[in-house]
């Protein structure tokens, strides 16, 4: 049964879980690829590859498919939406397979689908596009910028548009690629257990590629693994997965051995178990969050990196806790944000946000600041930082909370766009004012 497995079902089903039912890509894709570990490592490259590839580019992909098929994207079956999708990405973008046999395996993949009568259109449309790649006419940059950003960067025009007025078309395709390119996964070292040159030492003799980040010593950008859970180092809580951008956060904050940090939207807990760590295992860091289930996931990664000074706890951070009133040292506000700094890592974001819900969580933001400033004692530290470029979300409410809250003063802002090696993130520093 196991030899049966055909690699471009396994896509095909991700993409309609994405597509049709509203999944978030990276979990259909770490679901599959966890109920199928026991493929080939090179099927499963290929299925992640074209996976993400397939959901990155797809507003690309649905413009070339328009380009040369009677019937559109939108009104096509799901399931003959995404073997197209699929079958011109790996045409696009993919040298390892001829088009011909692209295309002979998406017609009978539509064929295996119960779609047997459409096998002449995908074949056609596919044979269409192949010959024809190379004369696909995109927008002018010159005539439509917008337009043209959109179609050539993949992200719906509203959003080319948002670039397009606050950075110019030149920074605007500066960012817009970048969200293409591949990142490689970044990890923090506990630099309590191990140092990173022994880490790095055992990654590399893992087969693992190692590269320093370029400002913070216990971060490493890591590729030619199969998937993190099987290096020993992160099964045993030394390796954890993050962002360089978040591991900034703590970094920022300072915290000094002893205090009491609370961070008050905490999942998965990196920020939190980043902080225990640097005050050495001693004070106290309650990480908290809305719902259980995102209060067991802190839970799991407490245990696996066995940080005994973090405690979580299910919190509403838009419910004022009277026990917590002035008693932080430090404040981390990682707010829910619209995380258009992370759409290279997150690609889904750029089809589920909306130019309206950036504004609702731009004062979703700005309630749950009202609350959890009034945990921050006198002299300490409140961190408000998000995953996003946005002015709304990074500095008018930055401006918005020193006019609304004088005893508080702003030491440090950082945005930082985002570029080939980092996503984009704002961090801006309080701190409380001693009467």
């Amino acid at each position: 049964m196991k030899d049966t497995i055909n690699p471009r079902s396994l896509v095909a089903d991700i993409l309609l879980a994405v597509d049709r039912d509203g999944e978030f890509s990276h979990i259909a894709i770490r679901n599959t690829l966890d109920k199928y570990r026991w493929l080939p490592r090179r099927d499963r490259a290929f299925i992640k590859r074209v996976s993400e590839g397939s959901i990155e580019r797809q507003i690309e992909l649905d413009y070339i498919i328009d380009s040369f098929s009677k019937i559109k994207v939108y009104k096509m079956k799901p399931v003959i939406r995404v073997i197209l999708r699929s079958a011109v990405y790996q045409m696009k973008y993919m040298d390892s397979v001829p088009d011909s046999a692209v295309c002979n395996e998406a017609v009978r993949l539509a064929a295996a689908r119960g779609f047997s009568g459409l096998r002449g259109f995908v074949n056609g449309v596919l044979r269409t596009i192949s010959r024809q790649m190379d004369q696909v006419v995109y927008p002018s940059l010159e005539k439509e910028p917008v337009r043209a950003l959109s179609v050539i960067y993949s992200v719906p025009e509203w959003m080319a548009e948002r670039f397009y007025r606050s950075y110019g078309l030149q920074r605007s395709r500066s960012i817009l690629e970048s969200f293409l390119h591949d990142k490689n996964l970044c990890v923090r070292v506990d630099i309590n257990r191990n140092s990173p040159e022994e880490i790095r030492r055992s990654l590399e003799l893992q087969g693992i590629g190692v590269k320093p980040h370029d400002t913070i010593p216990y971060a490493f950008y890591l590729d030619g693994y199969d998937v993190p859970e099987e290096i020993p180092e992160f099964a045993a809580g030394i390796l954890y997965v993050q962002d360089a951008a978040s591991m900034m956060v703590a970094e920022a904050a300072e915290p000094r051995e002893g205090d009491f940090v609370l961070d008050v939207c905490a999942a998965p807990g990196g920020k939190s178990l980043h902080i225990a760590q640097m005050m050495h295992g001693t004070g106290q860091v309650e990480a908290r969050d809305l719902t259980e289930y995102k209060v067991d996931m802190i839970r799991e990664n407490i245990s696996r990196c066995r940080a005994e000074n973090v405690r979580a706890v299910q919190w509403d951070a838009l419910v004022f806790d009277p026990d917590m009133q002035q008693k932080a040292d430090i404040v981390i506000a990682d707010l829910p944000c619209s995380g258009l700094g992370v759409i290279g890592r997150k690609p889904d974001i750029k089809y589920r946000m909306s130019e309206k819900q950036i504004r609702e969580l731009a004062g979703l933001q700005r309630r749950m600041l009202d609350v959890v400033c009034r945990y921050v004692k006198p002299g300490g530290t409140l961190m408000y930082s998000t995953c996003t470029v946005t002015e709304e979300e990074n500095r008018q409410n930055t401006e918005w909370f020193l006019g609304e809250h004088p005893e508080f003063c702003l030491v440090s802002e950082y945005q930082y766009l985002p570029d080939e090696g980092c996503n984009g993130f704002f961090i801006a520093k309080f701190i409380m004012k001693v009467s």
